[in-house]
């Protein structure tokens, strides 16, 4: 950002990324729909000089969905190295996703981690502590939210930050849209994903926390949109530029592209309502396939932003990809 962008009446921006020089992190697990690496988590630890990076593999339905979750660390945000591995079955489930890594106060880390629930084919989200981040154990997991008790369908996805002494939980959520009001439990969950039936809508909901276990569902903080996300609109990471929350969320008009999410922007001032920006069309698109450039998440350091983000290829797989952007 040039150092006279308050002259021009510019406040809260930030440089986005350029999709077409992104570097690879890690490649898909094969060729085509449905081999994706991705929905990731980044964060960037001063007291130890590492990146850390929270990623999962998936293959397509019938070959193992969502099968391992990873976390690697790197020294210059760009080259890592895998330091801890659990895979589907640790989980007792058919498929894990996207995980929020995050260091408290006390210097513990936590990692909140999306999966399928056994006993009930919803999406849920768990947490685990650890002294560091190669050292978290699946079987020390405590339930966080279940989609259940919430009367939704599936909560899932979660991106979590400290903001003074709470934490907030921004959570992809899914509830029964207008033309699935007649839905059976197993039209919506026979699959084990709501979220791919065409039945519901995902949008945007906050959870809170005074201490990054417990927390109390706040309510939706940004709704499906009207067009070109009518049928997804999820809050992926946010970026503050004082007095500004930049927020990428992803967006889908309809079912057919659940698994291809496309970039949007919005703001906030407060983390509990988001305004989109880009009411008419995504700001960032992968160049290849469908392209779907989704789970984004980004690490603010002094004149750059480290950008991850898992982007369409040609062949239709996704790769976990870095871009380096200059502010």
């Amino acid at each position: 950002m040039n150092s006279d962008s308050t002259s021009k009446k510019w406040f809260g921006r930030i440089p986005l990324l350029n999709p077409a020089k992104g570097q690879v992190v890690r490649e898909a697990p094969g060729e085509g729909k449905g081999n994706w690496v991705g929905a990731c988590s980044a964060m960037y630890d001063d007291e130890t000089g590492k990146f850390y990076l929270y990623f999962r593999y998936r293959k397509p339905r019938g070959q193992g969905r969502g099968f391992e979750c990873r976390i690697a660390e790197s020294t210059d945000g760009i080259n890592f190295s895998d330091i801890w591995t659990a895979n589907k079955d640790q989980f007792g489930t058919s498929s894990v996703e996207r995980g929020s890594l995050i260091k408290t106060p006390e210097g513990k880390y936590l990692l909140y981690i999306s999966y399928v629930d056994p006993a009930d084919s919803r999406w849920r989200i768990d947490v685990m502590e650890a002294d560091s981040p190669s050292e978290f154990d699946p079987a020390e997991r405590k339930m966080v939210l279940t989609a259940p008790e919430l009367r939704l369908e599936g909560v899932k996805d979660p991106y979590v930050v400290l903001i003074g002494s709470m934490y907030h939980m921004l959570i992809s959520y899914a509830a029964v849209a207008p033309v699935g009001e007649s839905a059976s439990d197993d039209d919506l969950h026979s699959t084990q994903d709501a979220y791919n039936t065409g039945l519901i809508v995902s949008a945007t909901g906050l959870a809170t926390s005074g201490d990054g276990l417990n927390f109390q569902w706040q309510g939706t903080v940004m709704d499906v949109g009207t067009g070109w996300d009518a049928y997804e609109s999820r809050v992926t990471s946010v970026v503050y530029a004082p007095p500004v929350f930049n927020a990428f969320y992803d967006g889908a008009a309809n079912v057919e592209g659940n698994y291809e999410e496309r970039t949007g922007l919005a703001v906030s001032f407060d983390l509990c309502n988001f305004e989109r920006t880009t009411p008419n069309g995504p700001a960032l698109v992968s160049p290849h396939a469908s392209g779907g450039l989704r789970y984004m998440d980004a690490v603010p350091m002094d004149e750059r932003i480290f950008y991850y983000y898992e982007m369409a290829r040609p062949d239709g797989a996704h790769d976990l990809m870095v871009d380096v952007t200059e502010r």
